[in-house]
């Protein structure tokens, strides 16, 4: 008998001690992830930026990290301790360019750090923030935008205050269409132009004058000009979708527009020989969604032709190859990012998969990569078990060559996560969503049902690290994230199926695959529960006020009424025409048709709303539409307000958390 005791008792240790744990809410701030890839120019090392979540100052910190591309050797670049960002290789890779706090303050300069004696310092003395590093080709110069303030509009000269006084603070005035941004609030009065400073240090030099924001740009190849994306046209404001590619000299002579139709073209690269120009664009047709292409053009802009390929789907991120006879690139399939690269025939070749893992929060795409003279890729890995790390493709294999979370993740049982493929009942097309099942799963049970609706809603979910993912699974729950009609990563014409049609059919989408869901025979069709952000809280709300089989809902940062969205969002103007028939006060019928507001009154669903106080994109005031109605039909309704929170709702660490554990909060209040 007590050898029985003995033998029980050891194996219940043993079993308590290989038991694997489960995410939890506060592994959020544990979260590590690497950005913004750089291999050398020999592809012997990779330069990125680190990036870790800090539980005392509710934020992220970010630190350049050096690795051999074998693995080896791996440490911090420098002994900074302040953030650091955009590390850069110097054309012979015995420097790096990155741009650093100097203190406290939100200033950033340009730093250099060298190779060979391993010091590092800053280089410059800027009165804003740089952006977007790029080295001049014979490794002189380093070019970067930066904002120039202008004069504040000022209607009237106000009296002058007694000394010491303590007035109200001055009225803020624009005459200017876009007025604020989301994610940064009011927007100061100036423009973004290009600048560029010497290797060495030095004062910075201003290239572009025109009173217009400059984007993207590239070094010509003799280092004595650039190539940049603006909209110089006289309506620029109103022509928001347009921009054309410019030439300049280096001492800002010589502009010389490139590009000339009515659509956006940008990311302009010039090619190895300087002969050339490889750029992105589209002729705008005013439509919801319009996938880039791929365009060439002589480095005179002459010549100009789109590089017919079989590939519909949008593009970014271009990269000539070193003998300049191909072009990479990054692209999502089927809600996954890969990287491809083409001839300049059109030939396409699928390279790399899994780029992607730098959005901490839900399953969507992002990413980046660079590539070495011999066309070594590093690019940022993920899968649905870890954020992005650091990987290598050396033309044959990809090696992952580090693992940030591994001493976090690799002993919790993070579930099982996989795609599912149904038919829609409204014409048939097959519609793809992704299934996150919980720790332990076991298919002779039956579990509840989150149906979580991704964003944009041109945008996509994939088999992307999402801990809000990962939250809900662990809570017990399977987790049902589909991409319906409207959804990227399936062409052009699938994405531009909700023109003028939503919410629409992709509400079918979305109840087709709960359908294929209770088929599977594992989920309680019971305990069904719906939510989603922005414009997965727009279906939400419209969901909830088409079906009553949902127990519970949460309505997150929605838009509730197209007429008073449209006309108080920071973006107000980009939906002029595209998103609906004419303006609100033109068709209000139209609108109002699409606003879930209209079914307020069918909604009997128990329903959370949830927004940012902040938020400029969805603004509160559309949530509490929604709330304000359900409680004066006295629906079970609560509302939650994120204080300092723009659109972004989750963006520092605690908001995250706290977004789920209200949502599971309210799903287990009415889960049986």
């Amino acid at each position: 008998m007590k050898n029985w005791i003995i033998i029980f008792l050891l194996s219940v240790n043993t079993s308590s001690i290989f038991s694997q744990d489960t995410f939890k809410n506060l592994d959020v701030f544990k979260l590590q992830y690497v950005s913004d890839p750089q291999i050398s120019p020999d592809g012997s090392k990779i330069i990125y930026v680190r990036t870790k979540m800090d539980i005392m100052k509710d934020g992220r910190s970010s630190s350049i990290w050096i690795i051999n591309s074998d693995g080896s050797n791996h440490q911090k670049l420098t002994s900074n301790t302040f953030s650091e960002s955009s590390p850069r290789w110097s054309p012979d890779g015995k420097r790096i360019s990155f741009i650093s706090s100097s203190d406290d303050s939100n200033g950033t300069e340009i730093y250099m750090y060298w190779l060979d004696s391993k010091q590092y310092s800053s280089i410059s003395q800027l009165d804003e923030s740089p952006r977007n590093l790029k080295w001049s080709r014979d490794g002189k110069y380093i070019g970067f935008l930066m904002f120039v303030p202008d004069k504040t509009l000022q209607l009237i000269i106000p009296p002058r205050k007694p000394k010491n006084a303590n007035w109200a603070d001055k009225p803020r005035i624009t005459d200017r269409l876009k007025h604020e941004s989301d994610g940064s609030g009011y927007m100061r009065e100036g423009f973004s132009h290009i600048f560029y400073i010497s290797a060495t240090g030095g004062t910075p030099v201003k290239v572009t004058s025109e009173s217009y924001d400059h984007y993207s740009f590239d070094w010509r190849l003799n280092s004595n000009g650039f190539v940049f994306s603006s909209n110089y046209t006289k309506d620029w404001e109103y022509d928001f979708r347009n921009s054309e590619i410019y030439s300049i000299n280096i001492d800002g002579t010589e502009l010389k527009q490139l590009t000339n139709r009515k659509g956006p073209d940008l990311g302009a690269v010039v090619s190895p020989n300087g002969k050339q120009i490889a750029y992105l664009g589209y002729d705008d047709k005013v439509q919801t969604y319009q996938i880039s292409h791929i365009y060439l053009m002589n480095i005179d802009g002459n010549n100009k032709k789109l590089l017919k390929t079989s590939l519909d789907r949008d593009v970014t991120s271009l990269t000539w190859s070193s003998d300049g006879k191909s072009i990479y690139f990054m692209y999502d399939n089927e809600g996954n990012t890969k990287v491809g690269k083409t001839d300049l025939n059109g030939r396409i070749k699928k390279m790399v998969n899994d780029v992607g893992g730098t959005s901490i929060g839900r399953p969507y795409g992002g990413g980046s990569f660079t590539i070495s003279l011999e066309e070594h890729i590093s690019f940022t890995i993920t899968s649905p078990y870890h954020p992005a790390d650091l990987a290598i493709f050396d033309g044959k294999s990809t090696n992952r060559i580090t693992k940030l979370n591994n001493e976090l993740l690799s002993n919790k049982d993070l579930g099982v996560v996989e795609d599912i493929w149904y038919k829609s009942s409204i014409d048939g097309r097959e519609i793809q969503g992704w299934i996150a099942k919980p720790p332990g799963f076991d298919p002779n049970k039956v579990y509840p049902l989150i149906v979580e609706n991704h964003g944009g809603p041109i945008s996509n979910y994939g088999d992307r690290f999402s801990p809000e993912i990962l939250l809900y699974s662990s809570a017990g729950y399977v987790v049902f994230y589909p991409n319906p009609r409207g959804s990227t990563s399936y062409g052009e014409e699938f994405g531009n199926l909700l023109y003028r049609n939503y919410p629409g059919d992709d509400y079918y989408d979305v109840m087709d695959g709960v359908d294929k869901m209770l088929e599977l025979g594992y989920i309680d069709r019971d305990n069904l529960f719906v939510t989603g952000g922005s414009a997965g809280g727009i279906m939400t709300a419209w969901i909830v006020g088409k079906t009553s089989r949902f127990k519970a809902s949460a309505v997150i940062k929605p838009v509730m009424n197209w007429i008073s969205k449209t006309l108080v969002a920071d973006n107000y103007f980009g939906y002029a025409y595209s998103r609906y028939d004419g303006q609100p006060w033109e068709n209000f019928n139209h609108y109002w048709s699409f606003s879930p507001l209209s079914l307020v009154g069918n909604i009997e669903t128990p329903t959370m709303v949830m927004v940012g106080l902040n938020d400029l994109r969805t603004p509160p005031s559309e949530a509490k539409q929604l709330y304000h109605a359900l409680k004066l039909r006295k629906i079970e309704t609560v509302y939650v307000e994120i204080p300092g929170a723009y659109h972004n709702i989750s963006n520092r660490p605690s908001q995250l958390i706290t977004k789920i554990d209200h949502i599971l909060y309210w799903f287990n209040k009415y889960r049986d």
